[in-house]
């Protein structure tokens, strides 16, 4: 990497947790963090890849649960029209 340039930039105490937080969530230094933020959005990328180990994760939590829900078999017993009725019926118009 050619030579750095040294940069003092302030963000909102929310934005500086939630920079501390993924930073350390991906293994990496904040200044890391933001160069690779800036590096997508040269790129034209505005988002940081995915973790798909924590996808593969979430897919098999989810199908879990299906199988639970199917060996239980408890079906729902509404339809999503029902519900919106019900809501509606609480509310004057």
């Amino acid at each position: 990497m050619s030579r750095m340039v040294r940069k003092h930039v302030y963000i909102e105490p929310e934005q500086a947790e939630l920079l501390k937080q993924r930073a350390n969530e991906l293994g990496m230094s904040e200044a890391e963090l933001i160069r690779r933020c800036i590096d997508q959005l040269a790129r034209g990328q505005t988002s940081i890849p995915l973790d798909q180990k924590a996808w593969q994760e979430e897919i098999a939590y989810i199908r879990e649960r299906a199988r639970i829900q199917n060996a239980l078999g408890s079906q729902r017993h509404w339809t999503r029209e029902e519900l919106y009725d019900e809501r509606l019926q609480r509310f004057p118009r």
